[in-house]
């Protein structure tokens, strides 16, 4: 490691004081983080609304308090904000009896994006090729019979009874040179008499009176002395041999797919084999990606202080992989009042903009999120890289992330409140927490939790290891472009040996042995399972 990126054991479970009274877990552990950064104040104006009744553009309002992980009725006063009806010359900290950490615990913002939506939007039904990617919202039910009815399961002849059996040869046939039989697509028409065979290719439908079917490299044919064939076989054809009997994998009316499974290819596959041309589906979210820098380029070497631009070509592929509609990412300036037009006329169901969330000169989110009387429902996490990220309701089911400019920094932040969010919103199950022991040591930040590229070895004595990776400082890319995940290190660092929970990465989460193919847990056909705390 270079820049002291290394951590250790996994953290112990999200401890809620047990002096504050009974009451949500949850809810309890959030309302103590965030008060640390701000004041919890009640809304003024009718309906309680986020923001006091004021509108945001495009007609729509900040959501109600039952869309939100925090109290009813109440919100989250970011950082260099204050809690309105509180007089400037107040101790706001009548509103804020208790006190907390300035960033929020890494878990606990991960639980609040997932919960900052109650669920996806409704489903739709689509053809099925533009089901790719979406999550099932009904169960996957056969329509017919699979197969729908005996075939073939290899090349050779479709025989009845035991052998030797006279070769059939269809009427219309010329009367020298061998036929093709029966092949697939085309049904058969005359039943098979007792010790006669007909050749028959794989997956076409057995005839009536078939007993098995002889692989072509298991007969012999001979002709007879008095004209026509007969087909010899060096051992019994059992009954049933070679076809694949009519429901053998599932019979109409049997579940397939329970819902909430994810439609891949092979999803699509077995949808059309049973029966379906369309399917029921939640959507793909939308998402929308504001690169913001003066200093960015988009192509070419850098020059005259100014640098290429890392994270537009890079952020969009990775929500795709994710399952989000998202175009090519917009650059824009840094100008407060850019940001705000792009803001207020975005349509998408969650924008990413990059850099500007810190307090510089040219940092606007913060101050443009509270033009626009959106919630800050995460500002600043107890992790690094990254710390300065955040997550803001612009109108109900409509979110803002806002991720730090430094490269790695900016990934930690999409794995950290955009992935939950977005997940909850593609109604895709929570990612089951996978852990490996660590091949290396790892040093750790002293209070935060840090997020370290490392790449999957065979160990002889531990079996699969994360082996951290160099090249893992906020600015650099090197290592998150050769890792299989990044390891969640909690504060004090971790020794080899150490198990440690993995974020896999959307490209290679298909391979990794934390992976799996069931289906959601009855119930929770989507949400977020927290992880290992």
């Amino acid at each position: 490691m270079t820049d002291g990126d290394r951590g250790g054991a996994p953290p112990d479970g999200l401890r809620v004081p047990r002096d504050e009274g009974p009451g949500d877990p949850f809810d309890d552990a959030l309302a103590l983080a965030n008060e640390g950064r701000g004041t919890v104040a009640a809304d003024a104006g009718a309906g309680g609304g986020a923001t006091g009744g004021r509108p945001v553009p495009g007609g729509e309002h900040p959501a109600s308090g039952g869309d939100r992980p925090g109290a009813g009725g109440d919100r989250v006063v970011g950082r260099g904000e204050r809690a309105e009806g509180i007089p400037s010359g107040a101790d706001a900290s009548a509103a804020a009896p208790r006190r907390g950490p300035a960033d929020l615990p890494w878990h606990t913002a991960r639980r609040i994006a997932a919960r900052a939506v109650s669920g996806p939007p409704g489903p739709t039904t689509t053809a099925l090729g533009e089901a790719l990617g979406r999550t099932l919202a009904e169960p996957l039910t056969a329509l017919t019979d699979l197969p729908s009815f005996d075939t073939s399961a290899m090349d050779g002849w479709a025989v009845s009874g035991p052998g030797p059996w006279r070769l059939d040869r269809p009427a219309d046939d010329a009367a020298t040179g061998a036929h093709p039989g029966i092949l697939a697509g085309h049904a058969p028409t005359e039943a098979l008499l007792d010790g006669h065979a007909v050749p028959i290719a794989t997956g076409a439908r057995v005839p009536a009176g078939a007993t098995a079917v002889l692989r072509r490299e298991h007969g012999e044919v001979r002709e007879l002395a008095g004209g026509g064939r007969r087909l010899y076989a060096p051992r019994l054809a059992p009954p049933g041999q070679d076809i694949r009997p009519r429901g053998q994998e599932c019979r109409r009316g049997d579940q397939l797919l329970a819902a909430g499974v994810l439609v891949t290819p092979a999803v699509l596959g077995l949808a059309a084999a049973a029966g379906y041309d369309e399917l029921t589906a939640y959507p793909r979210p939308r998402a929308e990606v504001l690169v913001l820098g003066d200093e960015l380029l988009d192509s070419g070497l850098p020059q005259d202080g100014r640098i290429r631009d890392a994270l537009g070509p890079m952020l969009v592929p990775w929500l795709h992989a994710l399952g989000v509609e998202a175009p090519a990412p917009r650059h824009l300036a840094d100008d407060a009042d850019t940001l705000y037009e792009a803001l207020a006329r975005s349509t998408a169901d969650v924008v990413i903009t990059t850099g500007g969330t810190a307090s510089g000169p040219v940092d606007h989110v913060h101050p443009t999120l509270r033009r626009l009387g959106a919630e800050v429902l995460v500002d600043g996490v107890a992790v690094r890289p990254g710390h300065p990220m955040l997550l803001a309701r612009l109108a109900p089911r409509r979110h803002l992330v806002g991720l730090p400019g430094n490269p790695l920094a900016a990934v930690s932040g999409l794995c950290t409140l955009a992935e939950p969010l977005l997940r909850t919103l593609a109604a895709r199950r929570p990612v089951e927490p996978y852990r490996a022991p660590l091949a290396a040591a790892v040093h750790g930040h002293p209070q935060d939790v840090r997020l370290v590229p490392v790449v999957y070895r065979d160990d002889e004595r531990h079996g699969l290891t994360a082996e951290p990776l160099r090249f893992h400082g906020p600015a650099m890319l090197r290592g998150i472009a050769a890792a299989d995940a990044l390891a969640v290190v909690p504060p004090g660092g971790a020794d080899p040996g150490t198990e440690l929970e993995l974020l896999e990465l959307p490209w290679s989460a298909g391979w990794a042995p934390g992976s799996s193919a069931a289906g959601p847990a009855a119930g929770a056909p989507y949400g977020f399972s927290g992880g290992a705390e």
